[in-house]
């Protein structure tokens, strides 16, 4: 599950008011979203533990592509009711309820229904870096996350970055942002590879 929180980060949009405000705009008008991302996870010290390239494609509400090239292949697919998670290294595919694998994690952040204040609190923390950003909270006590800071810019959500209980830190910038594209409705399906190890949750 560690990449899980990244699926549906890439919401791009256009100047408003607040960070707040982008982010509950850009839920309201953003149907499908695909953009090349680079993630670096820092310790609490922040020293780089580990940095990872690839592409996301997305379909609100609730489907999802995922592909990471760089330094390992692994596909996440969302096809609306299930979670697919497949570790080309290990042919091994893990497949979970769709509902349950995100609950109230950052992806739901983005990827569940527009009333994302039920699960957050939202706090708009004014220009850094270039950057409009916005903090979001989660409202309940067993999530992984402690907070959630998502950065907007000209080509609309530009950076995030997630802190975990232990002071972990994860930095995602997106790149090459489309927004409402067509995308193929086979991207968001997955079928295990003839092979590979099947694990359900």
């Amino acid at each position: 599950m560690r990449q899980l929180f990244l699926l549906l980060a890439l919401l791009p949009g256009t100047a408003y008011a607040s960070s707040v405000d982008a982010l509950k705009a850009l839920l309201e008008q953003t149907t499908t979203a695909r953009a090349r991302f680079a993630q670096m996870i820092l310790d609490k010290n922040l020293k780089m533990l580990q940095q990872a390239t690839g592409t996301m494609q997305f379909s609100r509400p609730g489907k999802f592509r995922w592909e990471y090239d760089k330094p390992y292949e692994q596909v996440i697919v969302g096809d609306g009711s299930r979670l697919w998670i497949y570790d080309k290294d290990l042919n091994q595919v893990t497949v979970r309820r769709l509902d349950r694998a995100l609950g109230s994690s950052p992806a739901a952040l983005l990827a569940g229904s527009n009333e994302i204040e039920k699960n957050y609190a939202l706090v708009s923390l004014g220009s850094q870096e270039g950057l409009e950003w916005l903090e979001a909270v989660p409202k309940a006590q067993d999530t992984a996350f402690e907070k959630i800071r998502l950065g907007f810019g000209k080509s609309g959500l530009e950076a995030m970055e997630l802190r975990d209980q232990f002071g972990q830190i994860t930095v995602i910038k997106f790149s090459t942002i489309e927004r409402n594209t067509r995308l193929p409705p086979d991207l968001f399906s997955f079928t295990p590879p003839k092979g590979a190890d099947v694990i359900s949750e």
